[in-house]
């Protein structure tokens, strides 16, 4: 996979990252860098994450991914890998920023998740290509997740993690902070309810997330049942909008009983509208 290094001066650079007091010299990336393009949400959560909270991350991240919206998150076990891993079902865009080098996957057992980033979202970090994790790296690499995303969502989070140095540095930098309520005898919701109390951002619905980034969810039509095989060839038969009503019997082979028969049971199923002219056309 070829590294690429970007400094402050590249086109690449993202100029969010400038907001920061220190900024990257450079940035290293692996990927594709149209992920970086697209609107983005940060979504962070804790390593010890529960199956209530990577279930309402795979649900937020696939209402973001389907509005258009690219996933930031730092690759650690639990809520981020959730957030990645769905980001990438979806067939979205995902951004994973390392505390190690781009090159070097953390932990070891995300290898996989590592290389499916670099190959379909992008990996970025601002350490050399071959560093290891060290003291205070996490925390440099969480003022990147913050820097990149106008909103940070905080799933769980325990008192003292990760999510909440990320919550705390987007704070600093005047990025919008939320975060999902948890149970109140959960220790991996004890930090992101704190959040809520001192007034981060309620997300009780994927539409609040979606809302904070102002984007709308693309709307899907529900699937049609399948037709008698009379109310089929009315339908077929209206495709093009307004028919009248006497018109059917020709376009449909059908007497005229069983085309008014056919659109009483399609007006039931809330598939058809009449006019007061006598037209039919489809909802």
């Amino acid at each position: 996979m070829q590294v690429q290094c970007w400094t402050r001066e590249s086109a690449e650079y993202p100029v969010e990252l400038l907001d920061l007091a220190q900024p990257p010299r450079e940035l290293y990336a692996i990927g594709r860098t149209s992920a970086l393009s697209r609107p983005r949400v940060a979504i962070v959560g804790t390593r010890n994450s529960t199956a209530y909270g990577e279930r309402i991350t795979r649900t937020l991240t696939r209402a973001l991914v389907r509005g258009g919206v690219s996933i930031v998150s730092g690759m650690a076990r639990g809520i981020d890998a959730a957030a990645h891993r769905t980001a990438l079902e979806e067939g979205g865009n995902t951004v994973a920023v390392l505390g190690t080098g781009v090159d070097v996957p953390y932990p070891v057992g995300h290898r996989l998740l590592h290389r499916t980033i670099a190959e379909h979202g992008i990996v970025v970090s601002e350490s050399p290509p071959g560093t290891r994790a060290g003291p205070g790296a996490f925390p440099r690499r969480n003022r990147i997740i913050a820097a990149l995303a106008p909103v940070t969502i905080v799933v769980e989070a325990g008192f003292r993690s990760g999510a909440l140095n990320t919550a705390s540095q987007a704070l600093e930098l005047g990025r919008v902070v939320a975060a999902v309520p948890g149970p109140i005898d959960s220790d991996q919701s004890r930090g992101s309810n704190q959040l809520l109390r001192d007034g981060a951002v309620l997300i009780a619905a994927p539409e609040d997330a979606l809302a904070l980034l102002g984007v709308s969810a693309p709307q899907v039509a529900p699937p049609r049942p399948l037709l008698p095989e009379s109310e089929q060839k009315v339908w077929d038969a209206i495709a093009g909008g307004f028919v009248d009503t006497d018109a059917l019997p020709a376009a449909t082979d059908l007497t005229i009983a069983e085309c008014l028969a056919a659109i009483t049971s399609l007006e039931i199923m809330g598939l058809v509208e009449c006019s007061l002219a006598g037209e039919i056309r489809r909802r």
